[in-house]
């Protein structure tokens, strides 16, 4: 692994144990190297950070490119897979935490916010075939996306999820399960 990528896995992991709050020395300590070693890839916290959304949101695409070439589901499982796909690797990850973006790192929340309003190419293909098999009725694709958007924009904006003791990764489930059920072709 090459040292870019095990600093932002180690990233992952020291914010799932410290949220936000993690120093660049509980990073250093955990991936057992010196805090100038992590300097000499990022300079700071916020560089890193913005790293790390990146490379999270270029792993939940990966992933959906994985389940949109599994030929062993039908496009209505592929649907549901994609509006809520989560790389394995983080599904253990408190994502209930990034709620605190907002006010201390708002050019973070700002990348977090790009990254969810782009990139829906292969969902959208997806939906268009859904709608031609009739496997769900017809919608306003710029709608269903824009409700799925702001969904996941207010567990990164409200400490919802934290208050009633809700993993991301159920609350993700949820909002695709209604979704998907509320498109579903009769």
């Amino acid at each position: 692994m090459e040292l870019r990528e095990e600093i932002l896995e180690g990233t992952i992991q020291a914010f799932n144990q410290k949220g936000l709050k993690f120093t660049m020395e509980d990073l250093a300590r955990l991936l057992k190297m010196s805090k100038k070693t992590i300097y000499t890839v990022f300079r700071d916290k916020e560089e890193l950070f913005l790293a790390m959304v990146d490379y999270l949101f270029d792993s939940i695409k990966e992933s959906e490119r994985q389940v949109m070439e599994n030929t062993g589901l039908s496009t209505l499982e592929k649907i549901k897979a994609v509006m809520g796909v989560m790389p394995e690797g983080y599904k253990e990850v408190d994502f209930r935490q990034l709620y605190m973006l907002k006010d201390k790192y708002p050019a973070i929340y700002g990348q977090v916010e790009k990254r969810l309003e782009t990139g829906w190419e292969m969902t959208i293909a997806l939906l268009e075939q859904g709608m031609e098999e009739g496997v769900i009725r017809q919608v306003k694709i710029p709608i269903l996306k824009m409700m799925m958007e702001s969904a996941l924009e207010q567990f990164f904006q409200r400490d919802i999820l934290v208050r009633h003791n809700i993993s991301y990764h159920e609350a993700l489930d949820e909002v695709v399960t209604i979704l998907v059920d509320g498109i579903r072709a009769e």
